[in-house]
């Protein structure tokens, strides 16, 4: 059976991002429930599943259920799934097959972490086989992976400028954004190498913050506060394996997902009126598009140029400022405005009649990947 449209998100919420001193992963795991559930009219004795990705600075067994506790919810379902910014679509996924089998019936999904003010050892340190030849954290690796791009199809700095460019540009829009103000092609090339062709605004931040969604059958959605958004389609496409061992460095996971995802939607990316990709780095998002099929492989750096991924162009890509501009924060923002595209409610940034959203969350240097179709209604 389908699943297309039989179940609806019907509450987000987040925190403000940025450093945000004095608060705990927890303390902001709890903050972004509760305006989840405020959204959606809910109380927490109305939801019976919590469903979390562990924070990543400091992984926490049992990590949902501490976070039910806090909350004040007694769940029948709780989960911690590890695949890094692939989990929060994944928990969708996970959320939909609890809710299909009756283990439960109303789910809170949520991350939340503070590797800016508090212990930011999973990014400051070498790790693993590469540690030993020098590649330090992940952005040497994803430098690989766009060094490669740019060697295979001719890909340039200017094309990965002009994605940091578009986020930055909307995160300017949003008040609740990390960064306030837009930057140029200029800022972007004078900005110093991370690891060469990745200059440091083509990184996103390390961020303080958290984000929640609440899922449930489209059935129950009906009478909730705010107009349902329909989960149309969904999809995983995991490559797992190092760098090292893959045999390609320029298809990730999306091959696999967005068709998979797309299919069950019933769209093609035409279809598609705003998009929200996981661009923890520039090259990200260049590849996610060819990989979902809006360009062919190798025209990714050719699709986002001359603005036709800002507002008011062909495909308005990452209107809150994604990872580069609102939040470094693995993935739950990009749902969260997803959804308010589809109701309508992003102010200045909202793209007009906009009724098919398509989200990405990536993970690793391109481990795992997760993508989710949003519908303001079912086609």
């Amino acid at each position: 059976m389908n699943p297309r449209g039989r179940y609806a998100v019907v509450g987000v919420g987040n925190t403000a991002y940025g450093k945000l001193a004095g608060r705990s992963a927890m303390s902001l795991s709890v903050e972004a429930v509760r305006n989840a559930l405020a959204d959606a009219g809910l109380r927490p004795a109305d939801v019976d599943a919590v469903l979390t990705k562990a924070p990543t600075s400091n992984f926490t067994m049992l990590w949902s259920a501490q976070v039910a506790q806090a909350v004040g919810i007694v769940p029948q379902v709780t989960a911690t799934l590890d695949q890094a910014g692939a989990s929060n679509i994944g928990l969708v996924g996970y959320a939909m097959w609890c809710i299909e089998t009756g283990q439960c019936h109303t789910a809170v999904i949520v991350y939340g972490d503070n590797p800016a003010t508090g212990s930011r050892a999973t990014y400051a340190r070498p790790r693993g086989e590469g540690a030993a030849y020098g590649m330090f954290g992940v952005p040497p690796w994803y430098a690989l992976i766009a060094q490669r791009h740019m060697h295979e199809y001719g890909t340039t700095s200017e094309q990965l400028g002009a994605v940091a460019v578009a986020c930055r540009k909307h995160a300017a829009m949003n008040p609740g954004a990390q960064f306030q103000s837009p930057i140029t092609l200029e800022d972007h090339h004078a900005s110093r190498f991370v690891a060469e062709p990745l200059r440091l605004l083509d990184c996103c931040p390390i961020s303080d913050g958290a984000a929640a969604i609440v899922v449930t059958s489209a059935e129950r959605a009906s009478g909730m506060r705010k107009p349902p958004v329909y989960v149309l389609g969904i999809g995983q496409g995991h490559p797992a394996w190092d760098v090292p061992y893959r045999s390609t460095l320029t298809t990730s996971g999306a091959a696999t997902s967005g068709p998979m995802a797309f299919r069950m939607a019933g769209i093609t990316p035409a279809d598609v009126d705003v998009a929200q990709l996981y661009d923890c780095f520039t090259i990200v998002p260049i590849v996610t598009l060819e990989d979902y099929g809006f360009c062919a492989k190798g025209e990714g750096g050719a699709f986002v140029e001359q603005g036709r991924i800002a507002l008011g162009g062909a495909l308005p890509l990452n209107t809150s400022g994604g990872l580069l501009g609102e939040t470094g924060m693995p993935g739950m923002q990009l749902i969260v405005e997803g959804v308010r595209q589809m109701r309508g409610e992003c102010g200045g940034r909202q793209v007009p009649d906009a009724r098919i959203c398509v989200v990405s969350g990536q993970g690793g240097v391109m481990t795992t990947h997760a993508t989710l179709v949003l519908g303001k209604e079912v086609p």
